[in-house]
């Protein structure tokens, strides 16, 4: 399974901010740190703000921070709100199937299965529980803006 970018690059956002709690970041910062499209960041901010999982500020002091503690924020959860579905298989699809063997196949119970277990462990983590390094992940994204 393969998510999207979108909730990579959400995720990334997320882990930034949760990185510097004292601060407000901007969108470009971020963009900059992780060497991605400022333009991508500009939609994956939006959304996050939009489902409150982020602050905004518009203007000169203008920024994002995180609107929750990072032990709040729920993995599973955000990537619900991110994929724009988890379809598997094309046959995970009701209105858009078009496998012929769709009646007598069992795949797509041991996928079911698959994804279920996949967001269980997805629910069982929150934001927190990926700073277990901090200090590394800041200085390797330090790094990355001083090339």
């Amino acid at each position: 399974m393969q998510l999207t970018l979108y909730t990579d690059y959400t995720l990334r956002v997320l882990l930034y901010l949760a990185l510097h709690p004292e601060k407000r970041c901007t969108i470009t910062e971020i963009s900059t740190a992780y060497g991605i499209s400022r333009n991508h960041l500009v939609k994956v901010v939006h959304k996050l703000g939009q489902g409150e999982w982020i602050s905004t500020t518009r203007g000169k002091n203008g920024g994002m921070q995180l609107a929750r503690p990072p032990k709040e924020i729920n993995i599973g959860q955000l990537v619900r709100e991110t994929e724009p579905h988890m379809n598997i298989l094309e046959c995970f699809d009701k209105e858009t199937n078009t496998c012929p063997i769709i009646a007598p196949c069992s795949l797509k119970h041991v996928l079911f299965q698959a994804r279920k277990a996949f967001m269980d462990v997805l629910d069982r983590h929150t934001l927190a529980d990926a700073l277990n390094q901090p200090e590394q992940i800041i200085q390797i994204l330090h790094s990355s803006t001083q090339k």
